[in-house]
């Protein structure tokens, strides 16, 4: 079999072919890459009983958090209606791949599938994303630099921050077979660098130490720098006369970082520090008043700053000991991730939530979070460890640092089950375990409209703007029924009505007679949609991508006229999808 990778100039399209004559784009292609699935957005179906709130509620804490139980391919797609362009930062823990879950297959074939998994959801986070929010990936050495060329293409090379690197373990593994591994990384991307800034990290009892008031300055305590530099400038080459009289030049080669005229004014200012006897070099002090309020993070994080392994395991325990997640990780890593990438009430998304240690935390510093997780630990690790932190019990992770009491709750969520089955005749048909509220959310959701069904106009069951609205019924409409729709919803405004048939009137009848109705058969206006009956999008066998033999060339003469697509009907409302189906008390 030929190599599962390589790279390869981009094929440019039209529009921009001449801008990318002159700058070439690589890209990583593998097998299977341009497969791309037809997603069915699904709606979200609550399950109160699962959902969890603090007995008392306070303004400031958050109620309206997500916990989405099913595939996250599935849930990021439910999701980018509602949060498009809202959420501040993106933390996942993907699976690294290091596993052997294709011994019998090419292990080409396994990075493949790995790489357009991955590929599916970023396109999808990238969405969610704001303008200034950022994007945070744990990976190992074993996907990590192919990652980072996938990550390039989908959000820009430009957008691209840093890999941080954090220490995960603190000890050698001595029965390592080569390198004893104690590291991860942490690829970081902004969806527009030039908007997103990191907050600082706070400063530590261990870094204002160094700052001291020896000589009483009402300014407060300071600290010393060096007045020479190497860059050396002829103009701050002389001679400084100290306190004591002594002479003081600058080191050979180098020369003071002040002008003549600058040093006079430090030094009357008492900014220029001689020593205690007025006979030391000068130094420039510099003051703890005036540092900014924190520090920049660097791209080394190590264990004593933000945990290790050992660490993520025993917080873990204390919700589940009898079966304890594999792979962890620990709080202060996310809350260091967190702290950098948001303030108070942003919202933050993890779609492999794993032990739900991101929302733990991000619950904890007063953030609004987003996981999906479709494992069984959803139930058995998440959701207990959420409830001890809502109800103050957990004191475990940052709980002591952030001085966390406990408040807030979250709502749980599963997917919904897809909208199209086959009936015992291999016909396509409304899932029967849809109600009529269900299925009209579901199908205002694929025509792109906000479900909201007004209380006073029963045919209102949606809208996508101020005059724009969705009616849906699985009733066959009469044209005596349609003329009252018409009149309700009257000029100025217009009405998409997905229904199973209508009567007495062809289409074009009723576009000429009704200009403010828009009619659609259910469910044939979404057969063609999606991807019906697909709930798994996981790493899976089942899903090997084969490569496709390529076709032999034909002769010119030979070569059959190509065939034309016949063009798409456009929507009578605007970025319209579809799915739904329902009854309706009238009409």
């Amino acid at each position: 079999m030929e190599k599962w990778w390589r790279y390869t100039p981009a094929t440019p399209t039209k529009e921009t072919e001449l801008r990318n004559m002159k700058k070439q784009k690589l890209e990583l292609t593998w097998i299977g890459k341009h497969k791309r699935p037809k997603l069915e957005a699904r709606i979200l179906l609550e399950d109160t009983e699962k959902s969890y709130h603090a007995k008392v509620r306070s303004e400031s804490a958050a109620f309206d958090n997500r916990l989405i139980f099913g595939d996250n391919l599935l849930a990021l797609k439910a999701l980018e209606q509602e949060f498009t362009g809202k959420v501040k930062c993106v933390f996942i823990d993907p699976p690294y791949n290091t596993g052997s879950a294709f011994a019998h297959y090419d292990d080409g074939l396994e990075h493949s599938i790995w790489l357009g998994l991955m590929r599916d959801r970023l396109e999808i986070i990238k969405r969610l994303l704001s303008d200034d929010g950022s994007l945070w990936i744990t990976i190992d050495d074993n996907e990590a630099h192919y990652l980072k060329v996938l990550c390039d293409e989908v959000f820009g090379r430009g957008n691209f921050v840093s890999n941080a690197i954090w220490q995960k373990k603190f000890s050698p593994q001595n029965d390592a077979k080569w390198l004893s591994d104690n590291h991860d990384h942490i690829l970081v991307y902004a969806k527009n660098k030039e908007i997103w800034r990191p907050n600082l990290l706070p400063r530590t009892e261990k870094m204002n130490i160094r700052y001291k008031n020896l000589d009483n300055d009402p300014r407060g305590s300071w600290t010393s720098g060096d007045l020479s530099v190497k860059t050396y400038n002829f103009n701050t080459d002389y001679p400084i006369i100290t306190p004591s009289g002594r002479v003081v030049n600058p080191p050979e080669g180098y020369c003071w970082r002040l002008n003549k005229e600058t040093l006079e004014e430090y030094i009357k200012d008492n900014r220029i520090w001689f020593g205690e006897n007025g006979d030391n070099v000068p130094r420039i002090k510099r003051f703890l008043s005036e540092v900014k309020n924190g520090i920049t993070s660097m791209t080394i994080w190590t264990y004593e700053e933000v945990g290790h392994n050992q660490d993520a395991k025993k917080e873990v325990k204390q919700f589940n000991s009898k079966d304890v997640f594999d792979t962890p990780k620990p709080e202060k890593l996310i809350q260091r991730i967190i702290h950098l990438a948001t303030n108070p009430g942003d919202l933050v998304l993890d779609s492999f939530a794993g032990s739900g240690t991101t929302g733990a935390v991000a619950h904890k510093m007063g953030r609004r979070w987003i996981m999906v997780e479709l494992g069984e630990h959803c139930h058995t690790h998440i959701i207990p460890r959420l409830q001890k932190v809502i109800d103050g019990e957990d004191q475990g992770g940052i709980s002591m640092v952030v001085n966390w009491q406990g408040g807030g709750g979250f709502r749980y969520f599963r997917l919904a089950p897809t909208l199209i089955v086959n009936d015992k005749w291999g016909n396509q048909i409304i899932n029967p375990d849809y109600n009529p509220e269900m299925l009209a959310e579901a199908l205002a959701k694929l025509e792109g409209f906000t479900y909201m069904p007004s209380e006073n106009l029963w045919w209102q069951h949606g809208y996508s703007s101020e005059n724009d609205f969705i009616y849906v019924t699985t009733q066959s409409l009469s044209v005596e029924q349609l003329q009252v729709l018409s009149d309700e919803v009257g000029a100025g405004r217009s009405l998409l009505i997905c229904c199973s048939a209508w009567r007495g009137i062809t289409a074009d009848q009723a576009a000429d007679r009704f200009p403010n109705l828009s009619l659609k058969k259910i469910p044939k206006m979404i057969l063609k949609r999606c991807e019906w009956g697909h709930d798994d999008y996981s790493l899976n066998v089942t899903n090997l991508p084969m490569a496709e033999e390529e076709p032999e060339p034909r002769s010119s003469e030979n070569q059959p006229a190509a065939k034309t697509k016949p063009a798409k009907r456009k929507s009578a409302v605007e970025n319209q999808g579809g799915l739904f189906d329902g009854e309706d008390s009238d009409g």
